[in-house]
């Protein structure tokens, strides 16, 4: 998560969105980071306006906007299931090594989900308790030159972004039933996904 308090703006970051490569290019412009431990530098919407945002924003006198990065549903699960399959996880319980893609996203939809399957969900980041978006601007996965055309407006600076922490490649097919099945089961992170359709 990086904080710009000159600009207003607080840059939460979305796991296996880009952020990693966001942060490295940002991180010069920034005035407070969070970069560990993961569950701060991941810190959710919410959990921004529940926990930090009166520290940020001087208890409501200096809000700030809030933005992030969405990912399409299968294209993130995805990215997720090859990033665990390197070769340094094998063994452990959260590695996907052998697993199928159907099979690791039929876990990630179980209420009891294996370690390996425990990656969240975009939806729960982006939303306050009633299912609502709670950020200001959030921005497509595939369309980021968006959210860097803001953030060099804003910053008033060129920004270099370059890939980082990029997950493995690799086969990634889903099944036509076990899509079916998703898009039934988590039809949440489809309508936050498709509600970004018309963005520029």
């Amino acid at each position: 998560m990086l904080v710009f308090w000159k600009q207003r703006i607080v840059l939460l970051a979305v796991p296996k969105t880009g952020t990693t490569a966001l942060e490295q290019a940002l991180l010069p412009h920034a005035s407070a980071a969070i970069l560990d431990p993961p569950g701060q530098k991941h810190v959710s919407a919410q959990g921004y306006r529940n926990r930090l945002s009166n520290f940020f924003e001087q208890r409501g006198k200096r809000p700030m906007e809030l933005v992030a990065v969405m990912r399409e549903p299968v294209d993130w699960l995805g990215s997720w299931y090859r990033y665990r399959s390197r070769p340094q996880l094998d063994g452990k319980p959260n590695s996907t090594a052998g697993l199928s893609f159907d099979a690791f996203v039929e876990a990630w939809l179980r209420d009891d989900k294996p370690a390996y399957s425990e990656v969240g969900s975009q939806a729960n980041f982006l939303t306050d308790d009633q299912g609502k978006l709670a950020v200001d601007r959030l921005y497509r996965y595939d369309r980021i030159a968006s959210l860097v055309r803001f953030m060099e407006d804003r910053l008033d600076t060129s920004l270099d972004i370059s890939r980082a922490n990029v997950s493995p490649k690799g086969p990634v097919e889903l099944s036509d039933a076990m899509r079916n099945r998703l898009m039934r089961e988590a039809a949440a992170e489809f309508a936050l996904w498709d509600s970004l359709s018309g963005q520029d």
